[in-house]
């Protein structure tokens, strides 16, 4: 993976673009530290779909039948000793 610094990419962007689209990533970094990777489409059309969001994973749960649940036993009364 090649890496540039943004002032390099602003200035070769079309070659960042292609390098892209030929299947090489680029990470683009901002003083000094990675801040961004330009990748292509399709991968991140692959990466995308690969991750399913945390709303799509819950509502994948069949629902619970009655059945599922333990029986509930009634609350014991718990008296502290010396109160009447």
């Amino acid at each position: 993976m090649k890496t540039l610094q943004l002032r390099e990419a602003k200035a070769t962007l079309s070659a960042v673009v292609e390098a892209a689209e030929n299947g090489e990533p680029t990470t683009i970094t901002k003083y000094g530290r990675p801040a961004a990777v330009v990748i292509s489409h399709t991968e991140w059309t692959k990466l995308k779909t690969r991750v399913p969001s945390f709303a799509d994973l819950l509502l994948a749960i069949p629902p619970l039948d009655p059945g599922d649940l333990p029986k509930r036993r009634p609350a014991r009364i718990v008296r502290k000793r010396g109160v009447r």
